[in-house]
């Protein structure tokens, strides 16, 4: 485990972290990480224009929500696919979350179930029977705050509502940046922790908790992790600790935390200037897409502003404190491949270099059986402060690349929007619900989200 840090600030502060006394100077690039060239695009252009369907809800869905510096997001929707093929679609309403069921074409098939209480959508797990789902749930803490939760539903039923933060651990979750997986025989929620008693009083980290599938908690995780965690992914193995990565703001940039938490040997993946507000939009609401190809390769997409420099802290006498000088004001597509579950660093591939433009709400997805799906939002004539921009909203991108990094289509702008979690469906095809409205990046979200009460299910086949 690692300690906690010295600040009591809460991570999802709205304005930004300011950067440490005694910034660095200008220095080289830090050791062991390296960067590759993506190839030019295939002269074949595939069809990656998606079909929708229109999902009407019972509830309104308020699909906006303010990240750092109030800047704009999608509220997370999550979609995950059953054994038998069905659908389930987690999104909240002021009700409660709602998981609606869906048909594999994507058509509604039955009522919502709403889970009562439920803050967060944190994670998804569809099976032929129902669903669990990690979320917040009212507690009873010294911080007034809620506690993370896994609550499954079987034929309509709840069947199991296990607390993963409380008194006897001394953690609270007011806001689980989450994902939940299962490999068959067990979960694993993996969320952020606020410090409530002990060694961590205050401070913010993570933690990674197992739990059968009848409700109860299972050895292995742990209660403390990344300090604080700015970014989440993780993935499902069939045997071994699930493999997991995370942004962390004192060492600042993204980790392989795959078993080990994020202790200082925690392999590096990529050196980001991480203070809350500026690392904060580099996984898409702070969870990130982490896909496994079929030789126990990983791939992750994020934005990135990269390292112009990265050295250790002088102010921090601990000497885990790493300042980070990054290399651009915006924010570029950038891809990081781990050779396994442990390994770091990897190899990153940009996919955007323009100076002038800003790019949010970076997801990876698999495309068959050896491309890769990368897709993102651009903004033009973005103007960028403590580490987030503003500016005029020109698309949401997809293209391929292969697992090298090698482009395999050119950029196709489509009307889609990817605003949370992807299913892939057995044939490949890739499905996501989302909220059918035009974004706006111009001013920082102030007040309530809008609403819908539609959503559109979208699918790409290979």
């Amino acid at each position: 485990m690692t300690s906690a840090r010295r600040t009591t600030r809460h991570r999802r502060i709205r304005a930004a972290r300011k950067p440490a006394i005694g910034a660095l100077a200008a220095a080289g690039v830090l050791a062991g990480a390296w960067y590759a060239t993506a190839g030019a695009a295939t002269t074949t252009a595939p069809n990656l224009t998606p079909t929708t369907t229109a999902v009407a809800l019972t509830a309104k869905f308020p699909y906006l929500s303010a990240g750092y510096n109030n800047t704009r997001e999608w509220t997370r929707t999550t979609t995950a696919v059953a054994p038998n093929g069905t659908l389930r679609v987690a999104w909240p309403a002021a009700d409660g979350i709602h998981v609606t069921p869906l048909t594999a074409a994507g058509k509604r098939s039955g009522a919502d179930t709403v889970v009562k209480g439920a803050k967060e959508v944190g994670g998804l797990v569809a099976h032929n029977n129902g669903f669990a789902l990690l979320t917040r749930v009212s507690d009873s803490n010294k911080w007034k705050e809620t506690a993370a939760a896994i609550i499954r539903y079987t034929n309509g039923k709840q069947t199991f509502r296990t607390k993963l933060t409380g008194t006897a651990s001394n953690d609270t979750s007011p806001g689980l940046d989450g994902q939940l997986t299962w490999n068959g025989t067990k979960y694993g929620a993996y969320f952020v922790v606020h410090g409530a008693g002990g060694f961590a009083d205050g401070h913010f980290g993570d933690k990674l908790q197992y739990v059968s599938a009848k409700g109860a908690k299972l050895s292995g995780g742990w209660g403390w992790g990344c300090s604080h965690n700015e970014g989440i992914a993780l993935h499902a193995e069939t045997t071994g600790a699930f493999t997991s990565l995370c942004f962390d703001d004192w060492r600042s940039g993204l980790f392989v935390s795959t078993k080990i938490g994020a202790p200082d040997v925690a392999p590096v993946v990529q050196r980001e200037q991480c203070w809350a507000g500026y690392c904060g939009g580099t996984f898409p609401s702070r969870t990130g897409d982490l896909v496994k190809s079929s030789t126990g390769r990983y791939a992750t997409a994020f934005a990135s502003r990269g390292a112009a420099s990265a050295k250790k802290n002088p102010d921090d006498s601990s000497g885990r404190g790493w300042t980070v000088k990054p290399k651009t004001s915006t924010h570029q597509v950038a891809v990081a491949f781990m050779k396994n579950r442990n390994s770091g660093p990897g190899k990153a591939v940009y996919l955007t270099s323009a100076a002038g433009t800003e790019n949010v709400n970076v997801h990876v997805a698999p495309y068959g059986k050896d491309r890769l799906l990368v897709s993102w939002e651009s903004l033009k004539n973005a103007k960028c402060a403590s580490g987030t921009c503003t500016g005029t909203f020109t698309g949401t991108h997809l293209r391929l690349i292969d697992w090298n990094g090698k482009f395999q289509s050119a950029d196709k702008v489509v009307s889609t929007r990817i605003s949370g979690d992807l299913a892939v469906l057995k044939d490949g095809t890739l499905t996501w619900a989302y909220a059918p409205v035009t974004p706006t990046y111009a001013k920082p979200l102030t007040g309530a989200s809008p609403t819908t009460t539609t959503l559109r299910i979208a699918r790409l086949k290979p």
